[in-house]
């Protein structure tokens, strides 16, 4: 498909123009999590021509995903592809010109240089601040623009991150929220909330590609798609005195207190505290007389009521039916390996 047919609607509009969609093709962005607005901001933005994205996200398509994920059916939920593998595969189906590399992986301090390498922007698409603080510590050190965008219930919020210009992550929130948070998994979330939020974020990152940097937003921006009610805070300047952005101090990017075994939503547990490959075929056969096992190249699923573990190549897993680290710590080792 000719290029300027393709794009034409998006080269009439004239702050992006020809000279713009060069420059969108020539991009490099990379999306950490593929859920809700990961999803979407990678619809999004691959729509729109960007020449290559990278998508990291740790999990799995499951039924519940298809309510608001907006790149996966029924089928991947079905197969328990990775979010990451189904994202690529309908990206290709409609936009065979621009590259896609999926990782299925957790951003963790340990290959977040390596994930995050050689990209000119990051979107947020997770759902967790951990993996937000180490992505903004990882910005700031290397003087990169991000995205930050969430969403749960009705309620959508986004920022933009101008290393050495506005505020980062950490100057509006210094410290992670403590005690009872809202998430999609206690809260719900409207795929209404989560595509206005991807749309802003995926709109910013369009004018920081094409040059129209004076247009970004420079304010935390909150909107309540059921109440009407919205907010907005300044972020034009950093905060005097923030851990990241005026003192340096990055202690999500060090690790310092980083779990290796962590809640992750839906009555689940993760364990990613090693590298250790894992070979489907002969875990099966050694699975199968204690529940049910199936696998595809990507993902092995395996049940034993009231449990269902997930096991991904590298060794890591998670493992859903209980939010106790010690029982999903005992699960891992007694049919996996200490």
């Amino acid at each position: 498909m000719e290029f300027a047919e393709r794009y034409s609607r998006q080269i009439l509009f004239p702050p992006v123009g020809s000279e713009g969609q060069r420059r969108l093709a020539g991009a490099r962005v990379a999306i950490v999590g593929c859920g809700a607005t990961g999803s979407a901001l990678s619809s999004l933005l691959a729509r729109a021509g960007v020449g290559y994205l990278r998508i990291i996200d740790r999990d799995y398509v499951e039924p519940s995903n298809l309510q608001r994920q907006v790149l996966f059916d029924e089928a991947d939920a079905l197969e328990s592809l990775p979010k990451t593998i189904a994202a690529a595969r309908k990206i290709r189906g409609f936009n065979s010109a621009i590259v896609v590399e999926p990782h299925v992986s957790d951003l963790v301090p340990g290959n977040v240089s390596d994930l995050l390498a050689d990209v000119q922007l990051i979107l947020d698409g997770t759902d967790n601040f951990e993996t937000r603080y180490l992505v903004n510590d990882y910005a700031i050190s290397e003087k990169m623009p991000w995205v930050y965008a969430a969403g749960v219930g009705s309620y959508a919020v986004t920022m933009t991150i101008l290393p050495e210009e506005t505020a980062c992550l950490a100057c509006i929130f210094p410290d992670s929220p403590t005690g009872m948070v809202e998430t999609c998994d206690t809260s719900g979330i409207l795929p209404s909330a989560v595509n206005l939020v991807a749309s802003i974020a995926a709109t910013e990152a369009m004018k920081l590609v094409v040059g129209a940097r004076d247009k970004i937003r420079r304010t935390l921006l909150s909107y309540d798609v059921w109440s009407n009610e919205f907010a907005q805070i300044s972020t034009a300047h950093p905060r005097e005195g923030c851990r990241a952005c005026q003192q340096r101090d990055f202690v999500h990017l060090a690790g310092e207190g980083r779990p290796h075994i962590s809640l992750c939503g839906r009555n689940s547990v993760q364990i990613h505290e090693r590298q250790h490959p894992i070979d489907f075929a002969e875990i099966t056969c050694r699975l199968t007389p204690h529940g049910q096992v199936r696998h595809n190249e990507f993902v092995l699923k395996f049940w034993h009521d009231p449990y269902e573990m997930t096991l991904f190549p590298d060794g890591r897993a998670i493992i859903k039916g209980t939010t106790d680290i010690a029982i999903a710590r005992s699960l891992y080792a007694r049919y996996v390996g200490a």
